[in-house]
């Protein structure tokens, strides 16, 4: 797709530092910040909230079909709503982590955010963090960083922020998904944030993006 704005795609795995890498990029350039997994988190939570089984992908289809999704922004962030409710915890919910990579694997939705992920460079530059922003959602960018650690650290660090959702597992689920798989797209710069504090991270980032050919 062809656009006046820019788009910096950070991918990688679950608790490798990407969210916060970028909100703090985002801030730092003066971008917007998306979160994408805050969608198909948003749609998990929705379709639990239903009752619908998340290892059901034709119930799934049919809820989306009647759910009203609205990606906005609000402070330099990226905000989501599903049937005029603004999710902000509920996203980070134990059963939401459990569930989220049988939803992120259904084609259809994928497909429909995608489209609302891609939408937000009609109107703004922005990093955008999530597993196939790099590899599917822009693919033209020259800006792709892919962060990543040892699954020892991530774990750690899921364990200190209360979720002890199993990192190798949903590393698994999301790499070998037939649909946008997590990968480390063609041309990325990648950044191993194991030994690093989040200020040196996204000092890695930045000197990656100056490499890439960013311009402020």
């Amino acid at each position: 797709m062809t656009s006046s704005h820019r788009a910096v795609a950070i991918d990688g795995p679950a608790a490798s530092g990407k969210s916060t890498v970028a909100k703090r990029l985002a801030a730092s350039l003066g971008l917007v910040m998306v979160n994408s997994g805050a969608m198909y988190r948003a749609v998990t939570w929705q379709i639990l909230q239903d009752g619908i089984d998340p290892a059901d992908p034709e119930a799934v289809i049919q809820a989306l079909a009647k759910m009203t999704i609205v990606c906005g922004m609000e402070e330099g962030l990226s905000t989501i709503s599903i049937n005029d409710r603004l999710l902000t915890s509920e996203l980070r919910a134990p059963e939401v982590n459990d569930n989220v990579s049988k939803i992120a694997s259904i084609p259809e939705l994928r497909e429909r955010l995608v489209a609302m992920q891609r939408a937000y460079l009609e109107e703004t530059d922005v990093v955008m963090e999530g597993r196939d922003i790099g590899s599917v959602v822009f693919p033209e960018t020259p800006f792709k960083i892919y962060i990543d650690a040892s699954e020892e650290v991530r774990a750690a660090r899921r364990s200190k922020d209360g979720e002890a959702d199993a990192v190798a597992a949903r590393d698994a689920q999301d790499s070998q998904r037939k649909v946008s798989p997590l990968k480390i797209s063609e041309g990325a710069i990648v950044i191993d944030s194991s030994d690093l504090t989040i200020e040196g991270t996204v000092a890695a980032a930045h000197e990656a993006l100056l490499k890439l050919g960013w311009e402020d």
